[in-house]
């Protein structure tokens, strides 16, 4: 047997050359389609519809509908809307309906709770008001307040008017508030609640709209390739 051949480097960077590694990709889900049945025609519909522009198109889709109604009723039409969707080629992979306790029954309120979850539509119910989410932007609001209260309390939050309609009040949170601490304390007024087998009716202050803001925010791009 015959020396070994003594290579170059040259001949090592050719004969012992590995592979590139391959990119790595961002793996994420597919897409996914959402629908957001809110029982406020602007409020509600106006702050997800500004969420949705800091989602990615080929991630998720948000159906928003502002229907004007409450409890059961919302409940009956989140059913239909979802039933609907299922007969295309891509039905609603998450149902949401978005509502107040307002001056409504207790007992429709936590019905309509459970109905819900019973066809598996989940709710980012609110008591006393949508508002409280964003009152938790900037401080653990821990006591209940009259509904009449929320207007000043944010005017005051905001440095300006509160428009409970306005477009614009997303942003406003997102510049002036910190949500990741309202989905913190958010939780936790729900946590303790749960823990003391308070029903939503009497659960006030409360929101699980915190709930609905997590699953949003899995599909946002927060940098990187």
């Amino acid at each position: 047997m015959g020396r070994p051949v003594k290579l170059t480097d040259r001949d090592k960077s050719w004969t012992f050359r590995r592979p590139a590694p391959k990119r790595l990709i961002n793996t994420r889900e597919e897409r996914q389609r959402f629908l957001i049945v809110c029982e406020g025609e602007k409020t509600e519909p106006n702050y997800f519809e500004a969420f949705k522009q800091e989602l990615p198109k080929d991630l998720v889709q948000l159906d928003i509908h502002g229907e004007g109604r409450n409890t059961l009723s919302l409940v009956a039409r989140a059913q239909e809307l979802k039933k609907r969707g299922a007969s295309g080629d891509h039905p609603f992979d998450q149902v949401w309906i978005v509502f107040d306790r307002d001056s409504f029954e207790a007992a429709d309120f936590d019905n309509a709770i459970n109905k819900a979850a019973a066809t598996k539509i989940r709710c980012a119910w609110s008591n006393e008001s949508f508002e409280l989410w964003y009152i938790l932007h900037f401080e653990n609001r821990k006591t209940g307040m009259e509904r009449t209260e929320y207007k000043d309390k944010l005017s005051q939050l905001l440095g300006e008017p509160y428009q409970k309609n306005a477009r614009d009040v997303y942003q406003q949170l997102m510049r002036l508030g910190d949500q990741a601490q309202a989905v913190k304390w958010a939780k936790q007024l729900h946590d303790n609640f749960r823990a003391s087998k308070t029903p939503p009716s009497r659960s006030n202050p409360c929101t699980t709209v915190f709930q609905l803001v997590e699953e949003l925010n899995r599909f946002k791009i927060t940098g990187g390739n």
